[in-house]
């Protein structure tokens, strides 16, 4: 297929190469000839299908990566990116449950778990002692294999006593905390923030990359339960929240 100059704008000019190519490749992603999780041809391969420039053809992959239809995996290739998965806002659900509901497969990677010393400031998080032990996990949660979210979480010990004697590739932390210490009030910060090296890494994304994060708070009486913060790469997850006036 060759890129030809009788694509035309609103005012009858010519497209630009690059926007040739975005179209052509939006073109099979919408009538599904390239489906969720195909790979897509290579830089390589598209400068040679349209007979473009390499600078053309990695500029048409950079922005549809960056508008989510596309997901790019260092020395893997670029994919068509699954529909934006969809995470509550204002209430508090397993990121397992989101997922299944969705009829996709769910799994997880632990990355650690351990009991510290809380610091001044993480005292002050959980409404604890300094030096009170707590319970730290990082986990990465998959959607079809690959990442969606790092749950780094601290849960004050007094709480959840036997936290670290769970199989969180059994039961996610959300689902065996709700068991033990039922939620009763929480609190979210959201913000978007870069990806750092660590981040990009589990979550399969470049280093700089758009990410949301949630810092959030919970209790249950008279407990403060945990603080956690949730980080999922911003083109692969939206946040839906709902309130009534």
């Amino acid at each position: 297929m060759t890129v030809t100059a009788d694509k035309k704008d609103k005012q009858g000019a010519p497209l630009p190469l690059y926007l040739q190519v975005k179209q052509s490749i939006i073109e099979k992603i919408h009538t599904a000839e390239w489906k969720a999780n195909d790979r897509i041809p290579s830089e390589s391969e598209l400068v040679t299908q349209f007979q473009c420039s390499r600078m053309t053809a990695n500029r048409a992959l950079r922005e549809l990566t960056a508008e989510g239809l596309l997901v790019r995996l260092q020395g893997v290739g670029t994919f068509v990116a699954e529909p934006k998965g969809q995470s509550a806002l204002f209430e508090i659900h397993s990121i397992e449950a989101e997922i299944l509901a969705r009829n996709h497969k769910y799994s997880c990677r632990i990355i650690k778990l351990e009991e510290i010393q809380a610091s001044p400031a993480l005292a002050n998080e959980l409404n604890i002692s300094p030096d009170s032990a707590v319970f730290h996990s990082i986990i990465v949660h998959l959607e079809n294999d690959v990442p969606v979210q790092i749950e780094d979480r601290y849960v004050n010990a007094l709480a959840a006593p036997d936290y670290l004697k769970q199989n969180f590739s059994s039961i996610t932390p959300h689902d065996y905390l709700s068991q033990v210490a039922p939620l009763t009030q929480g609190e979210h910060i959201v913000e978007a923030v870069e990806a750092d090296e660590r981040s990009a890494r589990l979550l399969q994304i470049t280093i700089g990359a758009s990410c949301l994060l949630i810092t959030r708070r919970t209790w249950s009486q008279s407990f403060t339960v945990t603080s956690t913060k949730l980080l999922f790469p911003g083109h692969r997850y939206k946040l839906k929240g709902s309130f009534t006036s």
